[in-house]
């Protein structure tokens, strides 16, 4: 059902916000869950003489101040968008200024955004006990946003299950996993609801759209899978490294960020065979992969930024410091998500 909602705010400064969670796991995780993990493996990144370099050596054209925890980004063709779950909204940057404007969606946005169809995706990972950290599945839901009017036009009634996870728009519809089981759902732009369903693999999280196919990765069965989106039938299943769960596509290959041990997996989208695993060093939680400017982008926290080279499948960059959470490359610029600085920066990728 189409409805109009909110809202536009001009934002100049930094508003204290709550750092809640944020690509930290599934939905519905429960405070015992978060506790019992496993301490976070080191991130060492790559012992190559000549990659290393520090933070504090960029010097961003441009930073934006954004309240709450900036997260999650997608570009559109004239701005930039990151979401901020704390404070429920998507916030519109102005790749030509350091103008915000923040637009309130549904309640804690997590697992990406995606723009197609004249709209930006929200999936919202819905509203959640303090005390159990537990989401209620009924509040989860797809914020859809006008990118003419920046304007919420429909809630779809369906959300993600992943607090780590992914949304991609292809040329025919949305793409979503909503069901742990494994059930990748097809979104039509024209009605806003769920007219398909596919079955991928339990605990499927990550999801995009390049190179004709929507792909989408599993975490708990090691796989990326591909998904014809004209027939919502499965073309690929592809083995890569341990716990993948951020993907993207780019130089003919789609890419998955592997949490198990911190590599990074190159897939022929072609013949989806695997290519190679990538020695990065970030292993653990979090994090996010973008393709821009000819090269592979990662980040992490401790090491925010990670640049490969498609043409030798090596790290030839990698900073070290504060910062990072989610990275995009558009509009000539790298765009990095600070969640803890509540800045998004933007900078050239021709840096030293």
């Amino acid at each position: 059902m189409l409805k109009k909602s909110l809202v536009l705010v001009a934002v100049c400064g930094v508003l204290p916000g709550m750092l809640m969670w944020a690509q930290d796991g599934p939905a519905g995780a429960s405070g015992a869950q978060q506790r019992q993990r496993a301490p976070r493996p080191p991130k060492t990144g790559v012992p190559t003489p000549g990659v290393r370099r520090e933070m504090t050596s960029i010097t961003p054209d441009a930073i934006y101040m954004v309240p709450g925890n900036p997260d999650w980004q997608v570009s559109t063709e004239d701005a930039q968008w990151v979401t901020s779950s704390s404070m429920n909204t998507v916030s519109r940057l102005d790749p030509k200024s350091d103008k915000v404007i923040a637009v309130t969606v549904g309640q804690s946005p997590c697992s990406g955004l995606a723009a197609g169809f004249g709209s930006v995706w929200v999936p919202n990972c819905g509203k959640r006990d303090p005390a159990t950290r537990q989401t209620d599945p009924a509040t989860r839901s797809v914020s859809r946003i006008d990118t003419r009017t920046n304007m919420v036009v429909a809630t779809i009634p369906v959300g993600p299950v992943q607090g780590e996870g992914g949304i991609a728009a292809s040329p025919e519809a949305v793409w979503l996993v909503t069901d742990a089981k494994g059930v990748l759902s097809r979104i039509d732009p024209k009605t806003n609801t769920v007219t398909a369903e596919v079955t991928v693999p339990e605990g499927s999280a990550g999801v995009t759209y390049g190179e004709g196919l929507v792909w989408v990765t599993s975490p708990m069965a090691n796989m990326l899978t591909g998904v014809d989106p004209r027939t919502n039938k499965v073309v690929y299943s592809v083995p890569v490294g341990p716990g993948p769960r951020f993907c993207t596509t780019g130089a003919g290959s789609v890419w998955t960020l592997n949490q198990g041990d911190g590599t990074l997996s190159r897939v022929d989208a072609k013949t989806g065979k695997l290519i190679v695993n990538i020695e990065l060093g970030l292993p653990g939680t979090g994090g996010e992969l973008a393709f821009g400017a000819g090269h592979v982008w990662a980040t992490a926290s401790q090491i925010p930024i990670t640049e490969v080279d498609p043409a030798t499948n090596v790290v030839v960059r990698q900073w070290f410091g504060q910062g990072g959470d989610s990275i995009r490359v558009a509009h000539g610029f790298v765009w990095l998500s600070n969640l803890s600085q509540h800045t998004v920066w933007r900078f050239s990728p021709d840096q030293p």
